[in-house]
């Protein structure tokens, strides 16, 4: 790969740059043993960017990531910041970005690697195998529908209110994601809304409905109600192969598939914008963890989850497919030798921070090279 792909990486705040510095050394090892190598620039956001610069991310970090061929995001936020006003919060960042590059679609996988099976809440039959991909639009719906604010009524009562709102295109360019992810895996989509009390969820069905007749008829199309699908999720996780939904159901379910699997620290992501007329596709990955403030600094942060958001970028925006294989296998046999971080330590296994679980993944890309 000649080096000129760009790739702009934001730590962010807490553990960010701690779980970042272990993707460096994976980048690192793919340029010594893989002569696949990167333009990269790294620059700040969130609280780190408040700090620094007044704002949680500027135009020119913006327009960075918009030249980018990839963005690798950390994870921002913190106590510190907690009492700044709505649009100062460290958060800004990536609803920004993921607005102004028009990130549409969040990938969200939730996958049990057979080391891990015990860590999940739910019983080894339950998850063992499980393998879901949850994809969830991200710059429409209630987050971001108009009108929406706070507002003093006369009787001097506040009343909060935000919008649910979605187009026709804008369900089809993620229903197209989603359907194309489908036929990649076991051909199965399920489509997630409240079509029995939301006038937005009767469009949202309506629209897949017609989608799926029209152009992806090969794929078995379901429907359920989110609050079906959430019970679903934890009685019999494995009927789902991908699940496409809206932003608000699509936060909240993704979040739950996740602790299907034992750890937020485990799970990476990814949000995909349109392919343009020139083959460019924007796309930002990072890991569904937070910052974690209260470890940050202390080296005993996961780092897998940084490190499989990386092997996404490479499948996803990339289409090195052996290579993001290559990672996801090193970092499942490290597991399997019973190395753990504390977030995910079990009986009988070795206790290691940040830096050594980098450095086995390391080790292992070796092995799996030679």
């Amino acid at each position: 790969m000649a080096a000129n792909k760009k790739l702009l990486m934001l730590p962010g705040d807490g553990i960010g740059p701690e779980v970042m510095h272990e993707v460096r050394r994976v980048i690192d090892w793919m340029a010594r043993r893989r002569a696949v190598s990167f333009d990269i620039a790294e620059d700040l956001a969130g609280g780190a960017s408040i700090e620094a610069r007044g704002t949680p991310i500027t135009d020119g970090v913006i327009e960075a990531a918009q030249k980018a061929d990839a963005v690798l995001f950390g994870s921002v936020g913190g106590p510190q910041w907690d009492k700044l006003g709505f649009d100062m919060r460290p958060e800004i960042a990536i609803l920004r970005l993921r607005k102004e590059l028009g990130l549409f679609a969040n990938l969200r996988p939730a996958v049990v690697f057979d080391p891990m099976v015990n860590a999940s809440t739910l019983k080894p039959e339950v998850v063992r195998g499980l393998d879901i991909m949850i994809v969830r639009e991200t710059v429409g719906g209630v987050y971001f529908g108009e009108p929406r604010g706070i507002e003093t009524l006369s009787d001097g009562q506040q009343k909060g209110f935000n919008t649910d709102v979605y187009t026709t295109h804008e369900i089809e360019r993620v229903g197209r994601v989603a359907f194309e992810l489908a036929r990649k895996r076991g051909n199965k989509l399920c489509s997630v809304e409240k079509a029995n009390v939301m006038e937005c969820g009767l469009l949202w069905r309506q629209v897949m409905t017609k989608l799926g007749a029209a152009e992806y008829p090969d794929v078995e199309l379901s429907h359920m109600y989110a609050d079906n699908c959430a019970m679903q999720l934890v009685r019999n996780p494995r009927q789902f192969d991908v699940i496409v939904t809206g932003n608000l159901f699509g936060d909240l379910l993704s979040d739950l598939a996740s602790m299907l699997t034992g750890s937020l620290g485990m799970l990476p992501s990814a949000t995909l914008g349109d392919v343009d007329a020139f083959g460019k596709r924007n796309a930002l990955y990072e890991p569904i963890h937070g910052s974690a403030p209260d470890i940050a600094g202390k080296g005993i942060a996961n780092p897998i989850a940084q490190i499989l958001s990386f092997s996404m970028l490479l499948r996803y925006s990339f289409g090195l497919d052996e290579d993001a294989d290559l990672i996801e296998r090193a970092c499942t046999n490290v597991l399997a030798s019973g190395l753990r971080t504390a977030d995910i330590m079990a009986p009988d296994c070795a206790k290691v921070g940040t830096h050594v679980m980098g450095e086995a993944v390391i080790r292992e890309l070796d092995k799996q090279a030679a």
